[in-house]
């Protein structure tokens, strides 16, 4: 699957759409081409990157339709936008973001690079709904997790790890990823002792059991 239609396809119709670390912008190009918000902030922290993301959306940003801001996440934002999208970052990181808004925006997408689960929990702690929450592969293996900043989520310790959609329907992306996991573990277990030894094998026998759970269904 191609990363960046994968994320798009997630991207609901709004008013105003804001692009956090925005990098080169082919995301919002996507969502102004396809007339999906009325204006659209594409912001980065790098001067260097939103460059990019100008260059490539030069008519766009002449129209008054796409503004670039160049920012620490979404704080130099004018107005608070009804959905973000944060791609690319860590989960860590996409969790400060929203932490320091006064609200969650009403749509997100969020595609984690890492630490998938601790975006889960904030959102879940935060009241927010979780509509879709997946693994998909292009090269490498990416979360994608959106849904709505409203409504209630009531995840599991197991879903926060994994995520609902994965458990529940799982696809072939997902049982992929849980059987490059498995092999690492295997190889990490060949020189673990003690304690951390106990932990990965408890790990490599949660995993296989996903594994074996997954293969009965596909």
């Amino acid at each position: 699957m191609d990363r960046i239609g994968v994320i798009c396809g997630y991207i609901p119709k709004c008013r105003v759409f804001a692009d956090i670390g925005c990098d080169h912008g082919y995301c919002t190009k996507y969502v102004l081409s396809r007339g999906l918000c009325e204006r659209a902030y594409v912001s980065d922290v790098s001067a260097a990157c939103l460059k990019k993301a100008e260059e490539l959306m030069r008519a766009e940003i002449a129209e008054g339709r796409c503004i670039p801001v160049c920012a620490d996440g979404m704080d130099g934002l004018p107005e608070p936008p009804d959905c973000v999208l944060i791609a690319g970052m860590g989960g860590e990181e996409i969790v400060s973001i929203l932490s320091r808004a006064a609200s969650l925006p009403a749509r997100f997408v969020l595609q984690p690079m890492k630490n998938a689960e601790k975006v889960r929990a904030f959102l879940v702690s935060r009241g927010a709904r979780i509509e879709h929450d997946l693994t998909f592969s292009d090269g490498k293996f990416y979360d994608l997790i959106a849904g709505s900043g409203a409504g209630g989520s009531s995840y599991s310790a197991f879903e926060l790890r994994y995520g609902r959609d994965n458990l529940k329907s799982p696809s072939r992306d997902f049982y992929l990823k849980i059987c490059k996991d498995i092999e690492t573990l295997r190889g990490a277990l060949l020189g673990a002792e003690g304690a951390r030894r106990e932990a990965l094998r408890e790990r490599l026998h949660e995993l296989e059991g996903i594994s074996d759970a997954i293969e009965e269904r596909l």
